[in-house]
């Protein structure tokens, strides 16, 4: 069994439109690492250059905000779920 990653509608391009990734991790960390072994390109979307998550890029672990786990490092286990989710800004 593998972790089941939700790849949200604007980074679907980068996965060839598929809206759930399974990967093999241990660790938020790993799980960006092995996205981007997949699909190169995808880690602009989800760390800066040097490799830190994007502020404006939210992660879930089984709906739980790994800023408040241990941010990448968050460990992450078969059967678990990921949430990729962007923020989103606007409003009057």
């Amino acid at each position: 069994m593998a972790v089941s990653v939700l790849i949200p509608t604007p980074m679907r391009k980068q996965t060839n439109e598929q809206d759930v990734v399974e990967v093999n991790a241990g660790t938020i960390a790993s799980m960006v690492a092995e996205l981007t072994a997949q699909f190169p390109g995808i880690e602009r979307r989800l760390t800066d250059d040097q490799g830190v998550l994007r502020r404006f890029v939210n992660f879930y672990v089984n709906e739980e905000d790994i800023r408040f786990l241990e941010g990448k490092e968050t460990p992450i286990k078969d059967g678990d779920t990921v949430s990729i989710v962007p923020a989103i800004a606007g409003g009057c």
